[in-house]
């Protein structure tokens, strides 16, 4: 009898029965609606409990940028989580659709890739700067030796030029160069002369500016329009954004564009089951058309154009990163938010995105590796540098 009056009081209050489901999905992952842990949740109107049933993380994630609910330490709050896979226990029609697209569509077609340069890389040089170390390194840092950011990000760009085995004089091209960190350092500490590629307006002008006395060049080219011969080719970041349906056609660009006896280095945020899709709050709200590879879709890519002389993994350095990176934002926020004309929904927007990323690679569900690739095998083998 007692069942029976539940039942009914849930289906009058639909809320009600929400709130129970949501409680023990949440329960999963020792995480208490209205507890007083820094990872439990506090709901400030009931709506959060539909969009995050219904919607998955887009609903959650514009619920939070709303101001709907809070917790204290969202990292700690996606860490749980995500470790209890949580995530992939909501299912919702958003789910599919969002399957089809980066299946059967080329999301990151020559005319499209243009787009997450416009929304996200070119917010401006002056809201990175405030985030990121003085070079503007916009990636997993090494931590293994270091103190701070500048360090982890220094390690990691002196990593990758001893891995590549920089001699002076070497040309380079680098695919996707950001605001040019790995150029500058190589040329300032490896006497090499580098090409790098951006589809970030932003990016092209500061780095030009900046490193004009140095022997690079920055161009604002999308990577299938690349010619020339090289010494060396890297790419740090940027293939998340290439897309299953061109992987290939990136390898072979890179595979033409070097020297029979040179080496590439690939440094890439990874995902653990080739069948996952992006998230549809990060591709709707920070990279638009990203999509990140897997193990086995970047060995499909490389067959037959590359041997694999190496591959590191080192994903659990991005969370002490993105942590690093938003205590600068948080610090900075005060001061950028009025010059930059930003809005508290933008502040809790990116919030958001970095501390729910640092959650994900404290858990594992996401992954950094390095591989070093060369296209006809590295003469008695390729040893990879001490860290």
């Amino acid at each position: 009898m007692s069942e029976q009056l539940t039942a009914q009081e849930n289906n009058k209050n639909p809320q009600t029965h929400l709130g129970h489901e949501l409680e023990k999905w949440l329960a999963e992952a020792d995480i208490r609606v209205g507890g007083d842990r820094p990872w439990d949740i506090q709901l400030k109107t009931s709506r959060v409990l539909e969009e995050a049933m219904s919607r998955g993380n887009l609903g959650l994630g514009e619920a939070y940028m709303d101001g709907d609910w809070e917790v204290e330490k969202l990292d700690q709050f996606f860490y749980r989580l995500l470790k209890a896979r949580l995530d992939e226990k909501v299912v919702h029609s958003g789910l599919f659709w969002q399957l089809v697209r980066h299946r059967f569509l080329n999301l990151q077609t020559l005319q499209r890739a243009w787009q997450v340069g416009e929304a996200h890389y070119d917010l401006g040089n002056e809201f990175y700067a405030a985030m990121l170390d003085s070079r503007l390194t916009y990636t997993c840092g090494y931590w293994r030796e270091a103190k701070n950011l500048e360090e982890a990000q220094e390690a990691k760009l002196d990593l990758v030029c001893r891995k590549l085995d920089l001699q002076p004089g070497m040309r380079v091209l680098d695919i996707g160069c950001g605001w040019g960190s790995f150029m500058s350092y190589a040329a300032q500490n490896y006497g090499i002369e580098a090409v790098g590629v951006t589809i970030s307006k932003e990016q092209t002008a500061w780095a030009s500016e900046q490193y004009a006395e140095l022997p690079l060049e920055f161009r604002l080219q999308d990577y299938r329009q690349v010619e020339g011969e090289f010494d060396r080719v890297v790419s740090i970041g940027m293939f998340e954004h290439v897309g299953r349906k061109n992987l290939r056609t990136f390898m072979e660009v890179a595979r033409r564009c070097l020297k029979p006896d040179g080496l590439m280095l690939l440094h890439t945020i990874g995902k653990n089951k080739r069948s996952s899709t992006p998230d549809p709050w990060i591709d709707k709200y920070i990279f638009p058309n990203g999509d990140l590879p897997s193990i086995g879709q970047i060995g499909d890519a490389v067959d037959g154009l590359f041997v694999v002389e190496d591959l590191h993994s080192f994903g659990a350095e991005y969370d002490q990163t993105l942590m690093a990176w938003e205590d600068n934002f948080s610090r900075a926020w005060p001061d950028i938010a009025p010059r930059l004309q930003l809005d508290e929904r933008f502040r809790r927007m990116w919030r958001y995105y970095l501390l729910s990323c640092a959650g994900a690679f404290r858990a594992r569900r996401t992954q950094v590796w390095q591989w070093v690739l060369s296209p006809e095998g590295v003469a008695g083998g390729y040893l990879r540098p001490s860290n």
